[in-house]
């Protein structure tokens, strides 16, 4: 359907074109010794103001801060999958075995939760992803830019991953703590 409003001559909605209040760039401009603290300034002013894309020019910064929403991904995804895992081993192996799994699987769990409560929570470079998307980028003013390689940052909403994270550790730690009771005192 959209290759035929595109033959016809016929625009769509979905080739819009970024607007620039939805969208910061972080320029790499030196002008003084200071030049990479005030890209650090400039970025956490956009990440306070929650802009919709964020747009890293600086190579330093950009692959910094790359790495650390990747580390934050991973915690999510470890406290996940992990929690999942301790929470479906017992339906799948046999009583005498299931804790050998489920309880390092769940402890794992709960401490990869820990961290991204601890480190993550507050941050607010946690709302955002790296955008990857050619076509989503190919809608960004970045031709602008001095550098080929900008780090795209995209702010997603992340109030029903953080609930799935919550419930799954939550009952990974109340399983951990009735295994080790029964296993301990009872």
């Amino acid at each position: 359907m959209a290759a035929w409003g595109r033959r016809r001559g016929v625009t769509g909605s979905r080739e819009r074109i970024v607007s620039s209040t939805d969208c910061y760039i972080v320029h790499e401009i030196y002008n003084g010794e200071n030049a990479q603290e005030q890209f650090e300034y400039e970025l956490e002013q956009a990440l306070e103001a929650q802009y919709k894309y964020i747009v890293i020019e600086p190579t330093r910064i950009g692959d910094e801060t790359a790495r650390w929403v990747a580390v934050g991904n991973c915690l999510h995804k470890t406290a996940v999958l992990s929690g999942s895992a301790c929470l479906l081993t017992p339906l799948s192996l046999p009583q005498e075995y299931s804790r050998y799994i489920a309880l390092p699987a769940g402890a794992l769990s709960v401490a990869c939760a820990a961290l991204y409560g601890i480190s993550w929570q507050f941050d607010p470079c946690c709302k955002y992803q790296v955008e990857y998307d050619t076509y989503k980028l190919s809608r960004l003013p970045l031709h602008t830019l001095t550098t080929s390689t900008p780090v795209v940052l995209v702010r997603k909403d992340d109030i029903h991953r953080k609930r799935l994270h919550n419930t799954i550790v939550l009952a990974a730690l109340a399983y951990c703590v009735k295994k080790i009771y029964e296993l301990y005192v009872v």
